[in-house]
């Protein structure tokens, strides 16, 4: 047991003699630097890729899931209104709206297998796609159905429409919303690993300590062999100053772009794709009050409900504060043309209400409104995506260049020092 300590021990036993010699400080001293360039230079570069991997996931996989399960949403919710608009003309289905409900149903399918690859297996997001796919099978049977029983005149019809607007409205957007809300918090998770918090303090201790190990090792040199400057330890020292201020220059820009892309990207696009999806679900409810023949009744409580938490300000909506007002007039004159919708099917006079529901006027007053929103949709969108770009400038070049400085310092430290021990020789 003892044979076996006393190599340990000894070591120690020199160590500890090294701090009563001057050559022995010195070699102290050195490896001290050197430990601390080697963590420095490490941390310096695992900071950076660690930024670097986290902007890069926020920019081609959380933020793009974020789209695309919006995409779901508001396409579930276009294909459900434009399906009960064509139901309440009757017969055959005007062909622009057949075109429509296809096409949003071909853009829900498309985004439901993007973003497919971008969830993890066996996480609520890929539980929430396949039970959406599962569905839509049965949702475009029972619209089928009810298309095929109104074109030959059976009331039956409308009660499968209603079935599927169920199905649609109660089972398939909530799927869509929670896979939107399951985006939300991935993008918020990737916001905070973007910006790699618990690395970048570690890096600044390290390169204060760092620092003040160098002035310390410069002030003993000075001290003890009356020499003021030693070259290769300043030039150790200016190294340092300036991997300190590349990196407080690379990080605060990066910083800085990613408090832009949730600000004015983001936080924004949220708030637009949930205020689409409101506008789309209006729509639904007053086609589908005019399918069900059933005048007021909870579709029309929903609609007002709707009406209400439908918003155009708020400092999310800043840098579209234009768009935002040209939608909330378009919305006003859109309620203004259910309202009398409403008054028409109230009096009675059923066939006037679904004429005026169906015209082009109505139609082309509600797409102002969802176009306009789409529109600051992009505007947001790419918005986010020039501030994401701009974040992962200088990451890459970080991760290899903190390291090389490192180095550098190193060997500065390591010539400032040798050059002083070889005088004990």
């Amino acid at each position: 047991m003892t044979a076996v300590q006393a190599p340990p021990r000894a070591a120690l036993t020199r160590l500890a003699g090294l701090r009563h010699t001057s050559p022995g400080r010195l070699q102290l001293l050195l490896a001290v630097l050197l430990v601390l360039t080697a963590l420095t230079g490490l941390v310096t570069g695992l900071t950076a890729a660690s930024a670097a991997t986290g902007t890069g996931d926020l920019r081609d996989r959380a933020q793009p899931l974020l789209a695309e399960a919006e995409t779901v949403w508001s396409s579930l919710a276009d294909a459900d209104a434009t399906a009960a608009q064509a139901f309440i003309t009757g017969g055959l289905e005007p062909p622009k709206l057949t075109d429509r409900y296809n096409e949003k149903l071909a853009d829900a399918a498309a985004a439901l297998t993007s973003a497919a690859r971008r969830v993890p297996e066996g996480s609520a997001g890929a539980e929430a796609i396949r039970s959406i796919t599962t569905g839509l099978s049965d949702y475009t049977a029972l619209v089928a159905t009810a298309r095929a029983l109104n074109r030959q005149g059976k009331p039956v019809g409308a009660s499968y429409l209603s079935t599927a607007s169920q199905l649609n409205r109660d089972t398939l957007q909530p799927q869509a919303q929670a896979l939107f809300q399951q985006a939300q918090r991935e993008a918020s998770d990737g916001y905070a690993g973007a910006r790699s918090s618990w690395w970048l303090m570690l890096l600044l201790v390290l390169l204060i300590v760092l620092g003040v190990a160098l002035i310390a090792t410069q002030a003993h040199l000075s001290r003890t062999t009356h020499r003021t400057f030693n070259v290769p330890l300043l030039t150790a020292s200016a190294l340092t100053v300036l991997l300190a201020v590349v990196c407080a220059g690379v990080f605060a820009h990066q910083r800085a772009r990613l408090d832009g892309a949730d600000r004015d990207g983001s936080a924004p696009a949220e708030a637009l794709a949930e205020n689409r999806n409101l506008v789309l679900r209006e729509r639904a409810d007053e086609a589908l009050t005019l399918a069900a023949r059933a005048g007021r009744g909870k579709l029309e409580d929903d609609f007002t409900t709707l009406r209400q938490r439908f918003s155009v300000t708020g400092p999310e909506f800043d840098e579209v504060a234009g768009l935002m007002a040209k939608a909330g007039t378009q919305h006003d004159a859109y309620l203004a043309v259910h309202d009398e919708i409403r008054r028409l099917d109230d009096n009675g006079d059923y066939e006037g209400a679904v004429r005026k529901a169906v015209s082009e006027e109505t139609a082309a007053t509600f797409d102002a409104v969802t176009r306009t929103l789409s529109d600051a949709l992009t505007d947001r969108r790419a918005a986010f995506d020039d501030q994401i770009r701009s974040a992962g400038r200088g990451l890459g070049v970080l991760t290899i260049l903190g390291p090389l400085l490192a180095l550098a310092i190193g060997v500065c430290a390591a010539l400032g020092l040798r050059a002083r021990l070889e005088e004990y020789r």
